[in-house]
């Protein structure tokens, strides 16, 4: 059985909001609330790759502690240039 688009569309965001790490429910949630219904399909596939990532390794990347994979260096950009924006900055 397929899943329609609003069923991935909702299960990702869902997963964007309840990540395991408080920070990263913070960072990655109100993005997907905000952007994924306006990704292209091939975005939308490289979004759900990056929610396969281990939040310990995502923290780092978009706080920019540590090199991002070049894969998801623009995605990572966007969000982290968003998550800047709302939450303003840290320290």
């Amino acid at each position: 059985m397929s899943e329609s688009p609003e069923d991935r569309l909702k299960r990702m965001k869902m997963r964007s909001w309840r990540r395991g790490t408080k920070e990263m429910d913070l960072i990655l949630g109100p993005w997907a609330d905000a952007h994924l219904a306006g990704l292209a399909p091939a975005a939308l596939d490289l979004y759900e790759a990056l929610l396969a990532e281990n939040d310990q390794d995502l923290y780092p990347w978009i706080t920019g502690q540590s090199p991002m994979p070049a894969q998801y260096a623009e995605l990572l950009g966007e969000i982290g240039t968003f998550a800047r924006a709302r939450l303003g900055p840290t320290g």
